[in-house]
């Protein structure tokens, strides 16, 4: 028997196999490094725990915030906060107060100048 004879007789029988297994190799490559493959899954789960904590870091300032502006509300007012942004913001000190240092010094950098009496 010759060669020639001997893989036109064989081929049929291994191309079918080998394409099917070429096929299937082909779909779990991508199952694993596609777009939507376990991956990119991954990815995606790490950066939802990073928006997650990013969320969380948002929530409590937002919170704090909401917590400072409902003390400044007119119906509600703290005095003591009232005092303190006073202070802060337009550098007044009451005429009974013992100030120590040269001024007053609010969070932004500003270094206000207190009038003592």
């Amino acid at each position: 028997m010759s060669l020639s004879a001997e893989l036109k007789r064989r081929v049929p029988k291994v191309l079918g196999p080998l394409m099917a297994s070429l096929l299937m190799a082909y779909f779990a490559y991508h199952a694993v490094e596609g777009d939507r493959g376990l991956r990119a899954w991954q990815r995606l789960d790490i950066e939802i725990a990073e928006a997650s904590d990013v969320l969380a870091e948002v929530a409590s300032e937002r919170e704090a915030l909401e917590n400072k502006v409902a003390r400044l509300n007119p119906n509600n007012l703290d005095t003591d906060m009232l005092e303190e942004r006073a202070r802060l913001v337009l550098g007044y000190v009451p005429s009974n107060s013992v100030v120590i240092g040269n001024g007053l010094v609010p969070k932004d950098g500003l270094v206000l100048q207190a009038a003592v009496r």
